[in-house]
This record gives C-alpha cells, sequence and structure tokens, in this order.
C-alpha cells in the first residue's frame, strides 16, 4: 500500500504540473512588438531623391522636402501602382502607404498599410546606394521586404507611373463641344465672313 499511495502522489504531483510550461512559455500572449530600426547618419553625400528600382515593385520615384518624402511607383508588372509619404530622420524613412490594382473597383482595389525604408550605401568604390525596407498592412509596419537600388543619374518623375486611366482629362469635360473644336465645327457659333465660314 505505501508504494501505491507513493506512486498515486506522484502521478497527482506531476499531473499539476504539467500545464506550467505552457503558461510559462506563453509569456503573455502574441508575438512581440516590431522595433523600427534606429535612424543614423546618411552616406557622405548621399540624398533620398531619386528613383528606386525593384524587380517587383517596379521604379519607385522619391522626392524629400525637408524632413518629410513621398513618391510613387508602379509594378514591374504593370498591374498595381501606389503612392506613399512620410518622415525622413537621417537614414530612416516611415512611411504610409497605398496601392491601386489597375481595373479593378471597389474596396477591394485599394490597399493601405505602413512601412520603412533605410538607406544603405554598400562597401566598396563606384558602388549604388540602395534602400532596404519593409511594409505591412493596415496598422502594421513590417512583414515583407521591399529592397531597391538607386538608379544613377535618374530624375524623380512620381506622376510618371500613374496609369493613363487615373490621370485628369483634357478639356472642359465637354465631350461634344471638345469634339467641334477638333474637327473645325462651331455648334451653332459659326458666324459668315468674307473670306467664308469660321
Amino acid at each position: 500500500m505505501p508504494v501505491t499511495q507513493s506512486i498515486v502522489r506522484l502521478g497527482l504531483f506531476v499531473s499539476l504540473l504539467a500545464p506550467l510550461p505552457g503558461v510559462v512559455s506563453c509569456g503573455g500572449g502574441g508575438p512581440p512588438p516590431h522595433v523600427l530600426p534606429k535612424p543614423g547618419d546618411m552616406p557622405e553625400g548621399a540624398e533620398w531623391s531619386g528613383v528606386y528600382f525593384s524587380p517587383t515593385y517596379g521604379n519607385l520615384h522619391l522626392i524629400k522636402d525637408g524632413a518629410t518624402a513621398s513618391g510613387k511607383w508602379r509594378t514591374a508588372a504593370g498591374d498595381k501602382w501606389g503612392e506613399l509619404s512620410g518622415n525622413v530622420t537621417g537614414d530612416l524613412f516611415t512611411f504610409e502607404w497605398k496601392e491601386t490594382t489597375i481595373g479593378m473597383v471597389g474596396p477591394s482595389a485599394m490597399k493601405t498599410g505602413k512601412g520603412y525604408f533605410k538607406f544603405v550605401r554598400p562597401p566598396g568604390e563606384h558602388v549604388n546606394d540602395e534602400i532596404h525596407g519593409e511594409w505591412g498592412l493596415g496598422t502594421t509596419d513590417y512583414g515583407v521586404s521591399w529592397d531597391a537600388v538607386k538608379q544613377r543619374n535618374a530624375k524623380p518623375d512620381p506622376d510618371s507611373v500613374v496609369p493613363d486611366e487615373t490621370q485628369r482629362l483634357e478639356g472642359n469635360g465637354d465631350w461634344d463641344s471638345d469634339k467641334r473644336k477638333k474637327s473645325g465645327g462651331g455648334g451653332g457659333d459659326d458666324k459668315k465672313t468674307d473670306d467664308g465660314w469660321n
């Protein structure tokens, strides 16, 4: 009997302790919060404004103005375009972004989120500057990598990546009068002159 009681007590003691490792390992639940890289100094002679190429995200045209920067990109596949803006502190750019899928309508056509870039100059001579960062959906600023190489002597032109169908149409919106002007018709305002019709 004493041996049986000892085994029962040991089994009871072990069963009480079994849930503890699970409780200890949880650590309060959820992953630890993401920590952004700390800002540092820009490499000598470097500047944020420029065009940055990524095989996935195409050319990002970025313009820095004071302590802020903004830019636009169109994916290399040409199916999406987006814009971002945010704050620059040294070699760190934190931003909010939105991206539109071309040809799609409704709430699912646009996604938004946050992200960051760190400006990097690789070691060596005659190297191209780079940006390395991440972006996330909604309020998340990490999760998907975005790395790009700064293109030499390329002047940024953010509006050049905006698809034609999203650009403002020329004229006053009156298709008929615009058509008459192009075809030479006067639309009722024609007047006869000595040389003929105007």
